[in-house]
């Protein structure tokens, strides 16, 4: 039985979090510095620095490496208070991929790769990135079809060689985890396996950074080349072959996270949307009590609050000790399409103002619509849904 009222404690933090993004984070969205992909590294650091000072960043990770240790359900209510601006999952250095790799280094890392790799990015002064993703005929929705191989050395070691590509955060990144397929000195193959290496080593290229849609991601989304890049036995993240495995670790609950403060985005498009139903009058009556525009407010609500109750379902499955693979795949599926429709109507109901800069709502649209690719696109989710139901 799922106890849905809220401890004293996670209650307070929520509001804490909501009281820091509304006063600190939200006057600075005016005076943002920054390039195409989002707030500059200069502006990030500042932001950081705000976070620190409020005793709310990295909240997500444990207190041994300088988090408040949150639940998945304490996460669900911080989280969406943090995306109430888009610069708030910036300040509190919750947002992708940072958020992910954080996770996935506390649960599999070695405590020298703790130390080494995981530290500097909890600390906010450095940044991450995760290398999975590659072009067409490389891994994508399908992983099995990754392209990028590691050749272990007669040493130990191993030399890795591919592209990668959509790799977001790259520019600027400390701290990088690579998933490559792997290969022993008999050419056996061993799968996938994930390393964990310096993000300027000797044979990560940048060959481009691409032009997106959105704009949020500090960094930007990259195109690189792996061209023989060394990492010693050590940096293998777990086990070799385990890479598929442990990248469900980060997937499942990083899908959830994304729908956290993706809908505390939402949630900000339908505060503005509906004060402006408040204010503009049309026909003789303020816009809202037209039926045109209010039952767009009510399906708003209805799609914000079920998916609202879907991820703190998701986030208690975590909770209990499971991998909630399942659960995540419909919390993605529902909560990228119901936030999408959400600040879809949002500009619609503003109309003209809609369109323009005026507020925030038309960077909240531009950079949603990429939230049903990233991290398994609809489809993909659909199909692995429908897979287990006809299993059984």
């Amino acid at each position: 039985m799922i106890d849905f009222e809220i401890p004293a404690e996670l209650a307070e933090l929520r509001d804490r979090t909501a009281a820091f993004v509304r006063d600190e984070i939200i006057p600075l969205e005016p005076h943002t510095r920054s390039d195409h992909h989002g707030p500059t590294e200069e502006f990030r650091l500042e932001l950081v620095e705000l976070a620190r000072k409020a005793g709310l960043l990295v909240p997500h990770v444990s207190k041994e490496f300088g988090g408040l240790g949150l639940s998945h359900v304490g996460k669900a209510l911080v989280f969406e208070e943090s995306g109430y601006s888009m610069l708030g999952p910036v300040a509190m250095h919750i947002a992708a991929p940072d958020e992910g790799n954080m996770h996935l280094l506390e649960m599999v890392a070695s405590h020298d790769q703790k130390e080494r790799f995981l530290r500097p990015v909890t600390s906010g002064l450095a940044r991450s990135m995760f290398m999975m993703t590659e072009p067409d005929g490389g891994a994508g929705s399908d992983p099995s079809m990754m392209k990028t191989r590691a050749d272990e050395q007669a040493d130990g070691s191993y030399r890795i060689n591919g592209l990668k590509w959509l790799i977001t955060s790259a520019l600027g990144a400390k701290v990088a985890i690579v998933m490559a397929r792997t290969f022993d000195r008999d050419g056996t193959d061993l799968g996938a396996t994930m390393f964990l290496t310096e993000a300027d080593a000797a044979g990560i290229e940048i060959e481009e950074v691409l032009q997106t849609m959105d704009h949020n991601a500090v960094g930007g989304h990259a195109v690189i080349r792996l061209n023989n890049l060394h990492v010693p036995a050590e940096s293998v993240l777990g086990e070799v072959g385990g890479g598929f495995r442990y990248a469900q670790v980060r997937l499942g609950p990083a899908r959830l996270t994304h729908c956290m403060r993706w809908l505390g985005a939402a949630r900000r498009c339908h505060d503005i949307a509906t004060e402006y139903a408040r204010t503009r009058h049309a026909f003789g009556k303020p816009i809202g009590e037209h039926q045109g525009i209010g039952f767009q407010l009510a399906d708003n609500l209805t799609d914000m609050q079920t998916s609202r109750l879907l991820i703190l379902h998701c986030a208690w499955v975590l909770d209990q000790g499971s991998q909630a693979r399942e659960e995540s795949s419909m919390a993605k599926l529902y909560v990228s399409e119901a936030t999408s429709r959400v600040v879809d109507r949002c500009v619609q109901i503003l109309g003209g103002q809609g369109v323009t800069g005026r507020t925030v709502v038309r960077q909240i649209y531009e950079d949603i619509r990429a939230f049903r690719i990233y991290d398994g696109p609809s489809e993909v989710h659909r199909m692995a849904i429908a897979r287990r139901a006809v299993r059984g």
